[in-house]
């Protein structure tokens, strides 16, 4: 079994796009019309060939109001793996990415918080080895 797809809530798939491709370097994957929505996935530009981010519409109200919660509740929704924490913290931040907590240690790992501006809070992580 593996893990090719997983998905964020998003409030608006035109400006999810335009956060995830400009603002933190991935590419886009699918972009196929379906109706009002589309199914929109991106990858890493580091594995063009890994699990795709499927930027799906909350247009559903249990979604919109989970997302809403877990976001008030200061919940990160998805993690992302970085080699160099520091450098990818101050690269989104010049960037105008708006982070929701610097890099602080944690048991394992250092990690930090940031919004991703479609109504999620996304971790960034660096595992200690």
């Amino acid at each position: 079994m593996k893990i090719k797809l997983t998905s964020v809530f998003v409030d608006d798939q035109t400006k999810a796009l335009e956060f995830y491709t400009k603002m933190l370097g991935f590419v886009k994957k699918q972009d196929v019309p379906l109706g009002q929505f589309k199914w929109l996935t991106v990858v890493s530009s580091e594995e063009p060939n890994g699990t795709e981010l499927l930027l799906e519409p909350n247009d559903n109200p249990a979604a919109k109001t989970f997302q809403q919660a877990i976001y008030n509740q200061q919940i990160p929704l998805a993690a992302f793996f970085v080699d160099d924490i520091q450098k990818e913290y101050e690269k989104l931040k010049q960037r105008g990415v708006k982070f929701t907590m610097e890099p602080t240690k944690a048991p394992g790992s250092t990690i930090a918080v940031f919004d991703d501006t479609c109504g999620n809070l996304i971790q960034i992580v660096q595992p200690q080895m």
